[in-house]
């Protein structure tokens, strides 16, 4: 699989940060990425550009000098979303021109290493007198734009995606497999942390992320090594308002993810599922990764012989955009089934790792179109020719078409769920790809 990019849009207060960032995700762009049913954060968007798929962060404005309260909650925000990204954009503003904050800004992305693309905003007449100027920022050539109305955006593009280190899969890696532990604040997350990294397991290491308080833990499970990756230590603190304490987790949650080969999404029992659980299970499986759905604090919970199938039904209705999900039931506080999350992070692993033959592949293909015939649109009918498996984690497959357009998305689902009532693939994603063959 290639793994999906992540590209921040960076710069001082009030040079056009989020009407770029809505121009860039907005419906009337042809770059937009829309899959239904996911529930997305306003400052955290799917994005595609030249068919390079990448994941959009938008920043508050840096006032790296002020003394503020607020303010320094911002830079740190800024910075953790810096941190995050493999491409930076960096916003200057085309009217006001080179601002001392400008350069405060350029020293801190030159010291985070990482590929700048400068973009002079508000350049709305195509052209920009002092266009030159912004060389002094030494982040290499500037490129005129005006998000406002969409000028610029292709050239500027382009440039963000030639620095796509796109990262290929190694099915034979020899690497610990790499398990992030998600969620909102108080969860459990750290407690289902310290209960894994038990006395019965041996902590061999620690040492840490490449975010702040994430923290990777080496540890052994029958016999084998395994890397946890936690990212607790996110608190509210007073002068923060929720949606701050929201974006932190959602940060923090996206490097956890991306560099996870499996992801437990920790939730709370004693609590309704929020907007921000189900953020978080959205990037999960907008990255391909496989999962398991971790119900803590269960011993919270006032039992009968259907409480679990009514929570149950509740994820089904609050995750149905990944229906595939693997839930389970525990408390870190009894121990109550934690001796199932190892297994069942193997389990998820290897489904998403699965490879199946073309010849199996083609027979449930044979039998969907039997019991469910392609559609037609405007008097032509789809007609699929055959199927192939192009990749794993996730497991992508590829249907060779006569029109990849005649392919809705409803007969794209029911293909899916024709390939997992055949396969076991619980717990992770798969991706159906249309390619025209003539």
């Amino acid at each position: 699989m290639k793994l999906k990019p992540t590209v921040a849009i960076v710069g001082r207060p009030n040079v056009g940060k989020s009407t770029l960032f809505n121009k860039l995700i907005g419906k009337r762009v042809s770059i937009v990425k829309d899959e239904p049913n996911v529930t997305r954060d306003r400052v955290i968007m799917d994005a595609e550009w030249l068919n390079y798929k990448f994941t959009l962060v938008d920043t508050g404005g840096l006032e790296l000098k002020s003394q503020d309260e607020m303010q320094k909650h911002i830079v740190y925000q800024a910075k953790l979303a810096i941190d995050v990204a493999d491409v930076i954009i960096f916003l200057v503003d085309g009217k006001q021109g080179l601002l001392q904050g400008d350069f405060d800004v350029a020293e801190v992305l030159r010291k985070s290493k990482k590929p700048i693309v400068l973009a002079v905003n508000k350049v709305d007449n195509n052209k920009c007198d002092d266009l030159y100027d912004f060389y002094q920022l030494g982040l290499g050539d500037p490129i005129a734009i005006s998000g406002e109305q969409g000028k610029g955006l292709g050239d500027m593009l382009d440039e963000v995606v030639k620095n796509f280190n796109v990262v290929e899969d190694d099915e034979n890696k020899d690497e610990p497999l790499k398990i992030a532990i998600v969620g909102r604040p108080n969860v459990g997350k750290s407690s289902l942390t310290n209960r894994l990294l038990g006395s019965d397991r041996m902590v061999v290491a620690d040492r840490a992320g490449t975010t702040r308080d994430s923290i990777d833990s080496l540890f052994r499970y029958n016999g084998k090594e395994y890397i946890l990756i936690d990212t607790a230590g996110i608190r509210r603190k007073n002068a923060i308002e929720l949606d701050s304490v929201e974006y932190y987790s959602v940060i923090r949650s996206l490097d956890a993810i991306k560099r996870a080969d499996v992801c437990l999404i920790v939730l709370d029992a004693s609590e309704e599922i929020t907007e921000q659980d189900v953020k978080i299970a959205g990037l999960v499986h907008e990255q391909g990764k496989p999962s398991v759905v971790v119900y803590n604090k269960w011993d919270k919970i006032e039992k009968d012989e259907s409480t679990s199938r009514r929570y149950k039904q509740k994820l089904d209705e609050d995750l149905k955009f990944m229906s595939y999900f693997m839930p389970l039931f525990v408390s870190t506080k009894s121990g109550q089934r934690l001796s199932s999350i190892m297994p069942a992070v193997l389990k998820v692993y290897e489904n998403a790792s699965r490879r199946l033959q073309t010849s199996t592949l083609n027979q449930i293909l044979m039998d969907a179109v039997t019991i469910t015939p392609p559609p037609s649109q405007g008097g032509r009918r789809l007609k699929i020719k055959y199927m192939t498996q192009a990749s794993t984690n996730p497991p992508t497959f590829v249907l060779f078409v006569n029109d990849s357009t005649l392919l809705h998305y409803s007969y794209e689902r029911y293909l899916e769920n024709q390939i997992r009532n055949a396969v076991d693939f619980s717990g992770t994603p798969i991706v159906l790809v249309a390619k025209d063959k003539k």
